[in-house]
């Protein structure tokens, strides 16, 4: 059964610490030997959190499997961190999917969030999705949430702090040299390019990757093995909360405004913090 059509009980119920302590021996492998990964500021999270990332490398995402790599690692297997995860993973690919699913992926959808912080869980949100994690690689020291303040109103009405995160180097894994969403649009109403799957993917990134070196589209890469540095930042508790705050679209953008800002002067920092490191093969 689609992820889309469960029951928000059984979405949350496929997470299965045995499935992700089984996994946990290779995803360390890669923490330790393959992108190098640190993460830090975990002393900074509080009983319960939504927490806020930007997303980097493509597909493969490298920065969120290390992240929570170092998750398990603080917390064990039993305290809760459900992802959100684009829903179209669930009709695209059926088996990553439910693998996701044991690991802790919900689809992106409101209810299945609100329920995981109803139930004292951590969700874990990317709000700038496709475009962000396809953003050129000229653009990788940005924080691109694309106005998206949903994961604002979702704090404020369930009354949890923000915990941002930010990474640097996974957006290095590969180099994405542009965008060619609107172009490859334009070709797919024309018929000469049909979307792949037939979905439209939101972005149509042009990149330099293993194992294809020029790819066209967003398609699976695998990553090259850059140091991987991720930093959780000091929680963001907003002055009003509840669902007049929620609705307050002037005040949500405020809190965006904050929470962006916030990021972008870690990443800065984190930035300025690694620049002296020479082993990151792209300044």
């Amino acid at each position: 059964m689609p992820a889309s059509t469960h029951s928000v009980e059984v979405a949350l119920a496929q997470r299965d610490p045995t499935v992700i302590a089984s996994l946990m021996p290779k995803w360390e492998w890669f923490y330790e030997h393959y992108f190098r990964a640190r993460t830090d500021g975990w002393h900074r999270v509080p009983d319960q959190a939504l927490f806020v990332a930007s997303h980097n490398g493509g597909l493969a995402a490298p920065d969120l499997v290390m992240l929570m790599v170092d998750w398990f690692r603080r917390f064990g297997y039993d305290r809760p961190m459900y992802g959100l995860m684009h829903a179209k993973i669930w009709q695209v690919n059926p088996q990553l999917a439910r693998l996701a699913g044991q690991c802790g992926a919900v689809p992106a959808k409101p209810k299945f969030a609100i329920a995981a912080l109803q139930r004292g869980a951590d969700v874990l949100v990317f709000p700038g999705g496709a475009q962000d994690v396809f953003r050129p690689h000229r653009q990788r020291h940005q924080i691109q949430l694309q106005g998206r303040t949903g994961f604002i109103k979702l704090a404020l009405r369930e009354n949890v702090p923000i915990v941002p995160v930010v990474s640097l180097g996974a957006h290095d894994t590969f180099i994405v040299l542009e965008n060619c969403y609107e172009q490859a649009q334009w070709l797919n109403q024309q018929g000469l390019l049909p979307w792949i799957w037939g979905i439209d993917p939101e972005v149509f990134p042009i990149y330099l990757g293993l194992p294809w070196g020029l790819a066209i589209g967003p398609i699976p890469h695998l990553p090259w093995p850059c140091p991987i540095h991720t930093r959780v930042c000091a929680p963001i508790i907003f002055e009003r909360s509840g669902r007049s705050a929620a609705q307050d679209s002037h005040y949500v953008q405020q809190c965006y405004d904050q929470v962006v800002t916030h990021m972008q002067t870690n990443l800065d920092q984190l930035l300025v913090e690694t620049k002296p490191n020479k082993s990151w093969p792209f300044g």
